[in-house]
């Protein structure tokens, strides 16, 4: 590798906010704020949101119906509507 032209690739804490997680990953952003881990300084950058948070990673996800408005209509209501004939 040419020396001087990469960018310093160092271990940093990421603060998840919204499940308040914590993970520790190789990286090459600058911050100029540090967190205290086990005794080591590191630095710290806060994020919204990560793995620990995202509905598609955690399983929370709302499931949409493939089906359209109308068969799921018919599939709620499709009995008293029937039933008056």
């Amino acid at each position: 590798m040419k020396a001087g032209i990469h960018p310093d690739y160092h271990i940093v804490v990421f603060h998840d906010l919204s499940a308040n997680t914590y993970f520790k990953v190789g990286s090459t952003i600058k911050t100029d704020r540090t967190i205290e881990v086990n005794g080591e300084n590191w630095p710290y950058v806060t994020i919204d949101v990560s793995s620990a948070s995202h509905p598609y990673y955690t399983g929370k996800q709302k499931a949409f119906s493939k089906e359209g408005s109308t068969a799921r209509f018919q599939q709620r209501f499709g009995r008293f509507i029937g039933s008056n004939k």
